[in-house]
């Protein structure tokens, strides 16, 4: 038998694959439910190619409230690196959306598109990453985390949050513990 030629969805996945084979278990609301927040990541993932390219070429966006625009015009405005990876190891690294690092000054913000409200503990995981990448004590610098949800900015910076810098060595000490760790549990393999 020859098979249909299907290449051009090689490393494609169907919303109704095999795969995922819960959607068997779906009603119509609960399929209409999966289905829209399987569009809204997908929306989301565009928007943030969408503020890497403005950030990239620093066009602004119109001044407004709106979460897109105000995170790209600070991102802009404070010269950030937008979608940056950081890394510790093979088994911990991560991109944050964008960041910066000038006179002692850390600064990592967040774009979130979705409207279940985001969690700091994401960034301050970046911060960590960062800390442990270029050999940096969090209580050696000043650091502010944003994110940028429902057209509204939430921050976490050394003066409402004086303990940050301790919550970072915390985080900092259980990366390198995990780390250790998931590479003892990989050597027994």
């Amino acid at each position: 038998m020859n098979f249909n030629d299907h290449s051009n969805l090689e490393g494609m996945h169907a919303f109704l694959g095999a795969s995922q084979y819960h959607w068997l278990n779906y009603s119509e609301d609960k399929l209409e439910e999966v289905y829209r927040n399987f569009k809204a990541r997908a929306r989301g993932t565009e928007l943030h190619d969408f503020a890497r390219f403005c950030i990239k070429l620093k066009q602004r966006l119109p001044r407004s409230q709106q979460t897109l625009n105000m995170y790209v015009n600070d991102a802009i405005g404070f010269r950030m690196t937008p979608e940056q990876m950081l890394y510790y190891s093979d088994n911990c690294f991560g991109t944050a959306d964008a960041i910066s690092f000038n006179k002692n000054f850390l600064r990592i913000h967040d774009l979130k598109t979705g409207v279940t409200p985001a969690s700091m503990n994401q960034l301050m995981i970046y911060m960590a990453l960062f800390c442990l990448e270029y050999d940096i004590k969090p209580s050696d610098i000043r650091a502010e985390l944003r994110i940028y949800q429902n057209n509204e900015v939430v921050v976490c910076n050394n003066e409402n949050d004086p303990d940050l810098p301790d919550t970072i060595a915390h985080i900092m000490d259980k990366i390198i513990f995990f780390d250790k760790k998931i590479d003892s549990i990989k050597m027994e393999e």
